[in-house]
């Protein structure tokens, strides 16, 4: 292959599974144009993982600054896809792109759609965790968060945003509201570790009994349920005083109620199990309980962007059901259910192509495992001569600062500074004006707002 002519993709988000499905494709020879929602690479990696995992995250900053660093790969950050952003999938395919690798994560918002949900103190799991993780603009936004908080869901999120409240905002009381019973929540004790010591453990016990006659309808061992909640209490990190933590099991949110525009209740209905099909189910028994609380934040998973400009079903883009390049079983191309068609040079990667799921490695394999898919496709196509001076050139007019790997190399150092002259581990700018003063590129002053509640 010549120095010239090579296979010219588009690989949209630069988390876990972008990066590494672009050096897939750059080891190939290929020609590859990493762009980026945010200034900053890393995705849930970098906002996402909860802010004293310093040792982690460190990790993680210097695998992705190798692969930015591979021959034929080209960075551009501050740039949005999609049909109300800077540039279009059509946009793209006219600078020549002859394939798009979406690996954007899932950034649209889940709710339930309840009555209440646009009441002040009702938020979304992700919202809360880029608060506090510093992505901008979730970085300005203004939340309330009261002193009695329920978190509907039972998993690792839950338990981060457990851990924020008692450290950092240090309310009163949390209630993980959870649909099913013990034996089905789906936290680790890795991460348990740092909150089951706010354990209400004679609130526990009695929640087991209140629950027990559905675990035994359905002959689940109730000690199961125990063991899973309480088998990170040997490595339990100090208890922060004056936060409560306890459990509502077989429970699901219906509403939630309000005064004067605030929350102040939440009501949920009891539910009992069912094995269907030979897993557990939870249904509705119609009985309805309040509770007293000023802030609920649903961690029930996340939805891809549905203004991005693929077809989107449920949480996620609609692929392909009889996949052209099927890996694994798995089919990782879009698809038009419209026209009844894949849609031939859109593939998808990571949480874009199944939304909430897995960790960081397994957002790291599959976006691998669809660079691979992309590679078959382009066997398919002829090789062609990349125009990087015309994509440069579109990427300048934008009106808005455009970072290439120039700038972040700047930023990094930049905040390696601001973390020694503050005595910090590390140190992170929380608004894309101080990262664009930091590395003096001109900035729009940007405004805090408000998170968006409801559907």
């Amino acid at each position: 292959m010549s120095q010239q002519q090579s296979h010219y993709i588009a690989v949209i988000g630069a988390g876990p599974a972008g990066l590494f499905a672009a050096r897939e494709l750059a080891l190939q020879g290929d020609c590859v144009v990493l762009i980026n929602r945010d200034i900053k690479p890393g995705g849930l990696a970098e906002y996402g993982i909860y802010p004293e995992k310093h040792t982690m995250k460190d990790g993680l900053r210097k695998q992705f600054s190798q692969v930015l660093g591979s021959a034929g790969i080209t960075y551009y950050g501050n740039v949005i896809i999609g049909t109300q952003g800077d540039l279009s999938l059509n946009d793209l395919r006219k600078l020549g792109f002859q394939a798009i690798l979406v690996t954007a994560g899932a950034q649209g918002t889940k709710w339930l759609g309840l009555p209440g949900e646009d009441l002040q103190g009702v938020y979304q799991a992700k919202d809360v965790v880029f608060h506090y993780n510093k992505l901008p603009p979730y970085s300005q936004w203004e939340f309330h968060f009261g002193k009695r908080c329920a978190i509907v869901g039972a998993g690792n999120v839950m338990v981060d945003i457990s851990r924020f409240l008692i450290r950092e905002i240090k309310v009163d009381e949390i209630i993980c509201v959870a649909r099913r019973g013990p034996s089905e929540v789906n936290f680790t004790k890795e991460e348990m570790k740092h909150v089951i010591a706010n354990l209400d453990v004679d609130a526990f016990e009695a929640e087991l009994l209140r629950v027990l006659p559905s675990l035994q309808a359905i002959n689940q061992d109730p000690d199961v349920g125990w063991q899973k909640v309480l088998e990170a209490l040997p490595k339990a990190d100090p208890k922060f005083p004056n936060t409560r933590f306890r459990f509502e099991f077989l429970s699901s949110p219906t509403r939630m109620l309000g005064k004067d525009g605030k929350l102040t209740q939440l009501e949920i209905e009891d539910n009992t199990l069912v094995l269907k099909d030979g897993r557990v189910k939870a249904r509705g028994t119609g009985h309805k309980r309040l509770l007293d609380v000023d802030t609920v934040i649903f961690a029930i998973g996340d939805k891809v962007d549905v203004s991005f400009g693929l077809p989107v079903d449920s949480s996620e883009f609609v692929k392909y059901p009889t996949p052209r390049f099927p890996l694994d079983g798995r089919s990782y191309e879009a698809f038009d259910p419209a026209t009844a068609s894949p849609i031939p040079d859109v593939f998808m990667g990571g949480w874009s192509r199944h939304a909430s799921s897995g960790v960081v490695g397994l957002a790291r394999k599959d976006g691998t495992n669809a660079a691979k898919v992309v590679s078959q496709y382009l066997q398919t196509l002829p090789l062609v001569a990349p125009d990087l001076s015309a994509l440069a050139g579109k990427m300048s007019a934008l009106p808005k600062p455009i970072i290439t790997i120039k700038e972040l190399k700047k930023l990094e150092a930049a905040e390696q500074v601001e973390a020694e002259k503050r005595g910090l581990p590390e140190f992170k700018f929380s608004t894309n004006e101080e990262m664009l003063q930091a590395i003096e590129v001109a900035a729009v002053p940007e405004q805090a707002s408000t998170p968006h509640r409801g559907p």
